[in-house]
């Protein structure tokens, strides 16, 4: 019998490796979910970005498209309306303005009850009282009726309503001063513009509703108190002016109370149609300047916002 070899008869068996333990199987299953779970959200949230940043392009790009589109159309057809309505205002002064031939002539009757405290019955063309008579009650002794005129030889002009004529005028030729085919390319140009208008307008209006006050003894001196025949005394004053859609007349009376120097007043009112409508016109244009003004500073925020400043792709609307 052959002899078994020993190398093969004396080799032991191979001893089995150990198991994994399961703690390390599953902390490598969780940092492979980690790291999944983290790469799907900051793909995630880069997503978002991204979508966040396109939006907020396209809402600068459209912003954009607008204000050019303002600029370009909306202005000159704001100021062709505004023009309309402020040659419409000036059709209604009694004045020469802007085409217009003026020299309207009406008259009124300014009295109060009792009449005999004061009544003025007079003409007034244009902006000039051409003849009154004015007839008032002393507010001392005797308390008789004092009588005065206004006549053709000396009128009484009335300033304010040249005042507001002329305002009315720089206005519309602030309007005039923009060429239909120019192109407006910032904010502030058209706000410039605009302040201009808006300016003459708001001045136009507070001529005719807010009268200037003065002193009674600027009245009493003043130029046109030598319009009044005969002439009143020195404690007396009459003055005329406007004030909002009326024609008002005013009597003051200087009395001497114990070396007080002291004043009476009185007055009268009629209504003017002309200046409800002036007023009307005043107002309407006011507010269609008031609106681009609104709109144009919402875009004057934006300090990069110019014609051309995006691109040439998205001119094309």
């Amino acid at each position: 019998m052959r002899q078994t070899n020993s190398l093969y008869t004396n080799r032991h068996g191979q001893r089995p490796l150990p198991p994994v333990p399961e703690i390390i199987l599953t902390a490598e299953n969780d940092n492979q979910s980690d790291s999944s779970n983290y790469n799907t959200t900051t793909n995630t949230v880069n997503t978002i970005e991204l979508n966040k940043m396109d939006a907020e392009k396209q809402e600068a790009k459209n912003l954009q498209m607008e204000f050019e589109w303002v600029l370009k159309e909306e202005v000159h057809q704001l100021l062709k309306k505004l023009k309309v309505v402020l040659i419409e205002c000036a059709h209604r002064f009694p004045v020469p303005l802007y085409e217009n031939e003026g020299k309207k002539t009406e008259k009124f009757i300014l009295s109060v009850s009792p009449p005999e405290q004061l009544k003025a019955i007079l003409t007034l063309t244009g902006d000039t009282i051409t003849q009154a008579d004015i007839s008032f009650k002393l507010s001392k002794p005797p308390y008789q009726i004092q009588r005065t005129s206004i006549t053709q030889d000396s009128p009484w002009k009335l300033q304010q309503v040249q005042d507001a004529a002329n305002h009315l005028q720089q206005a519309i030729n602030h309007i005039d001063d923009v060429d239909d085919s120019y192109h407006f390319k910032t904010s502030d140009e058209v706000l410039h513009v605009i302040g201009n208008i808006l300016e003459a307008l708001q001045r136009g209006r507070l001529s005719l509703i807010i009268p200037k006050k003065k002193p009674i003894d600027e009245l009493i001196k003043g130029r046109n108190m030598k319009c009044l025949a005969p002439n009143l005394s020195e404690d007396l004053a009459v003055s005329f002016y406007l004030q909002s859609h009326k024609l008002i007349i005013a009597v003051y009376q200087l009395t001497n109370i114990q070396g007080t120097m002291r004043f009476d007043s009185c007055q009268a009112e009629a209504s003017v149609n002309w200046l409800n409508e002036v007023l009307l016109f005043l107002t309407a244009g006011l507010q269609l300047c008031q609106q681009l003004k609104d709109k144009i500073s919402v875009f004057s925020l934006y300090k990069d916002f110019t014609v051309g400043s995006r691109s040439s792709s998205a001119l094309s609307y």
